[in-house]
């Protein structure tokens, strides 16, 4: 029982360290992952600054969390591959145009929310 323990915190350890390479690595890497951190942080900042319920303050915060790993893993696809092949493939294409599309679909679900709060 206690070995299994050590080894799930020391998963556990790993997986967060790995997980916090892969946040520094878009952050140099990647501007419009640093542009999505920036309207996150204006958004709760206005979520926190309006007179919002607080499941409505949880529901913007959230869906802007969802957009940052929305465009985590745009920049996973769109690395893999450009690791495999830099020619111009339709199939490579779809698969970049497909990740950029989870952000889009996320941050309007994101608009959307702040809409209906706004607006409701």
């Amino acid at each position: 029982m206690i070995s299994k323990l050590k080894y799930t915190g020391s998963q556990l350890y790993l997986r967060t360290i790995w997980s916090l390479e892969g946040l520094r690595a878009t952050w140099r890497n990647e501007h419009s992952f640093r542009t999505w951190v920036w309207a996150n942080l204006a958004s709760a900042c206005l979520a926190v600054a309006l007179d919002l319920s607080t499941s409505e303050r949880a529901l913007i915060l959230a869906l802007g969390v969802l957009v940052l790993a929305a465009e985590l893993v745009n920049t996973a696809i769109e690395d893999a591959i450009d690791y495999i092949s830099t020619d111009h493939h339709p199939l490579a294409k779809r698969a970049k145009d497909a990740g950029s599309a989870a952000v889009f679909v996320t941050a309007l679900a994101a608009g959307v929310a702040w809409a209906v709060v706004l607006l409701g």
